[in-house]
């Protein structure tokens, strides 16, 4: 699987690259702050919404610390999605939020 660290997402995103990504946490998590521009799409709803996908498009995907985001990353890999997972997840995330 491939893995991004959150200060390499950050230089992509202030390089103004499109970046796809996917936040996994649940409502309740998201509340908090996503990084603008995610999709929300709870890790228990992946399986049911992943047709809505662009098997063409590369994705990175991001949870509270890495764990959930490695789950949905194994799921959309074996179904023929490029992701990359963020390690350390939000609670390593330096950068801007947006509520």
């Amino acid at each position: 699987m491939k893995t991004i660290q959150p200060e390499d997402l950050q230089k992509k995103l202030d390089a103004g690259q499109t970046v796809l990504m996917i936040d996994v946490r649940e409502p309740d998590e998201v509340a908090t702050g996503m990084i603008p521009g995610a999709e929300h799409i709870p890790l228990g709803l992946v399986e049911f919404t992943y047709q809505d996908l662009d098997k063409t498009k590369e994705y990175i995907v991001i949870c509270r610390s890495g764990g959930r985001s490695g789950m949905a990353c194994q799921f959309l890999e074996a179904q023929g999605f490029d992701v990359t997972n963020m390690s350390g997840g939000m609670l390593e995330w330096q950068g801007e939020v947006e509520l």
